[in-house]
């Protein structure tokens, strides 16, 4: 089979709900978004370039599908905070389809973990 070069990107519904509360906040969330696309998310999955951004979350990986968590997140409405901004994306990675389903966005400042059973109900609706 051969290595995929794109990814295709989706939302669940409550995603986008998290976004747009966010967004209020974080003017520049969107625009964050497509660059961690890029910098996070394709090089961990298409070029297998680990830059320390992406965690895969073990208890929910499976072999067709990868949950995995973005704790590296450069938001620039968070002046002087780099990377280390506190936004956290949690998405599903379709191994086969090179899909991503982006499942629940956060700041660790209004929430310390994600949401287990958010993730529970995504993979029970796959």
């Amino acid at each position: 089979m051969a290595t995929p070069t794109k990814i295709e990107y989706d939302a669940i519904d409550v995603f986008q709900k998290d976004l747009k509360r966010l967004l209020k906040k974080f003017r520049t969330l969107e625009e964050d978004l497509e660059t961690v696309k890029r910098n996070a998310i394709e090089l961990y999955h298409l070029k297998n370039i680990n830059n320390r951004s992406v965690f895969p979350i073990s208890d929910f990986c499976s072999e067709a599908i990868l949950i995995c968590k973005i704790k590296k997140f450069a938001c620039k409405a968070l002046k002087g905070r780099g990377s280390a901004s506190g936004i956290r994306v949690i998405y599903a990675y379709h191994i086969a389809a090179s899909k991503v389903e982006l499942i629940e966005i956060y700041f660790k400042g209004e929430k310390k973990k994600e949401d287990r059973g958010r993730i529970k109900k995504y993979l029970k609706d796959q």
